[in-house]
């Protein structure tokens, strides 16, 4: 099927319609490969008739015959042609369905075309469930049976796809298939990641599948080999059976849940937790719009996907790629509804330039959501501090361009911490004394200010001195 007139006559004897960008689906052209021979059934509703058509089909690339493409694109239908199905027919049938003769009688069928279709089945659902068991229920000699992590939900990698040159995408399922526990549109996973030095570390990643999607998890890592070594390691071991342990999904990005409008601003691989909030706000019939931003469009994460899911409601912008539109960030602020929740995901320069284009005209900073991926840079006015460690026994000196948290990990103090972003708050710490500036975006103000909660990570003291109690 496909949307009205996709199938088109090209002379008396051939027809054709058009394979969009985005189904990959095998049945579509693999499966024509294989055999060429194709059967349409094409109903006459009001005329109580089916035409019947036997034909041989042929696949047309794009490149091979862009005149043939062009004819079978459908104004109507924006998704691109990707290759053409050209079928030359050899035979066609009118017939009443109430006086259609079977070529075959019911013994036949059974004897000469299922019996043999059954035993084939039977060999292969054998294979599969010896190659499942050899990759998921049994130990291979890669994962030996380990399983990495010791939270509550139980994962074993089911799927492994490369979207591009430094990103992957990992499809996560429930080792026996059950469905997994929800979770809503910004949500992260905290992976346990085995480190080269021997060390299990966790590393928090977006949740950008479809939050309506019981069945599986879908995260996608970006290889970054001057990072904290979490996420080229975790390129390295994860391999389809690897099983894991991870802690229930969490939101500290959460999506609005009321009918304001909402604009989304990706940057990179920052397209992770928006895709799963696009997703959520297109079936909710909410009024949105998503713009992804990448230097090229080969490095932008779920293009295509987005592309075919989405429709006009995504817009894309390259920063280095000749030819292709750029972001201008105060074009995307204008004329927004005064109601509009904007949502920014990305590197420090993406969200500041949000925040500087939003200051220009005028818009509360409350409406703005971000996560930022990476530490905030120093600030001109940053200065050395003392820190003091009331439960160590320490006290510190920090360096401006340094943080309080690589401090005290430099002087042999045990502190807990993850992103080193001041998104996640696993640094976050008792505050004592002191007046701090926090630079965090994930404490609330009763964190701050009721329990005086301050994430060493990237938060300073606006004087001389803070007293922590670590």
């Amino acid at each position: 099927g496909g949307p009205p007139g996709f199938l088109k006559v090209l002379d008396e004897r051939t027809i054709g319609y058009a394979d969009f960008r985005g189904n990959v689906q095998y049945i579509s052209v693999g499966n024509l490969q294989a055999d060429d021979r194709i059967a349409l059934i094409l109903m006459d509703y009001p005329n109580r008739r089916r035409l019947k058509i036997w034909a041989r089909a042929k696949v047309t690339d794009e490149a091979d015959d862009p005149a043939l493409i062009a004819r079978l694109e459908m104004p109507s239908y924006r998704a691109r042609v990707e290759r053409a199905i050209v079928l030359a027919v050899e035979a066609y049938d009118w017939n009443c369905p109430q006086h259609i003769t079977p070529r075959y009688t019911e013994a036949e069928v059974g004897e000469q075309l299922l019996a043999p279709l059954e035993r084939k089945l039977a060999r292969l659902e054998q294979e599969n469930q010896r190659l499942k068991f050899r990759s998921v229920g049994a130990p291979s000699e890669k994962n030996s049976g380990d399983i990495l992590g010791d939270g509550p939900v139980e994962l074993v990698v089911s799927g492994i796809r490369q979207l591009t040159p430094t990103v992957r995408a990992y499809e996560l399922r429930a080792p026996d298939g059950a469905p997994l526990p929800e979770w809503t549109p910004g949500a992260h996973l905290a992976m346990p990641v085995a480190l080269d030095d021997g060390r299990t570390a966790s590393r928090h990643y977006s949740l950008s599948g479809d939050p309506a999607r019981a069945d599986h998890y879908l995260i996608a890592v970006r290889r970054d080999d001057q990072g904290r070594g979490g996420s080229a390691a975790l390129h390295r071991t994860f391999a389809l059976g690897t099983r894991l342990r991870c802690a229930l999904p969490n939101n500290r990005f959460p999506l609005h849940e009321d009918k304001r409008p909402a604009l989304l601003i990706a940057g990179g691989i920052g397209i992770t937790p928006l895709r799963a909030m696009a997703l959520a706000l297109q079936r909710d019939g909410r009024e949105f719009a998503l713009h992804a931003i990448a230097p090229t469009p080969a490095e932008l994460p779920f293009r295509s996907e987005l592309a075919a899911e989405l429709g006009p409601a995504v817009h894309f912008w390259s920063t280095r790629a000749p030819g292709q539109p750029t972001p201008d960030l105060d074009r995307l602020l204008q004329d927004l509804n005064p109601d509009t929740v904007i949502y920014v995901c990305g590197p420090t320069r993406l969200l500041e330039g949000v925040l500087a284009a939003a200051r220009r005209q005028d818009i509360d900073p409350t409406r703005i959501r971000f996560e930022r991926f990476g530490a905030p840079p120093p600030e001109a006015g940053d200065h050395p501090m003392t820190v003091e460690l009331r439960r160590s026994g320490q006290t510190l000196q920090v360096r401006a361009d340094q943080s309080i948290l690589d401090a005290a990990l430099a002087a042999g103090i045990h502190a807990l911490y993850d992103c080193k972003a001041g998104v996640c708050g696993t640094c976050a710490v008792k505050l004592l004394a002191g007046e701090p500036e926090h630079r965090d975006t994930v404490l609330s103000a009763a964190e701050r200010d009721r329990a005086g909660l301050l994430c060493t990570c990237v938060s300073r003291a606006r004087g001389d001195l803070l007293v922590l109690d670590l």
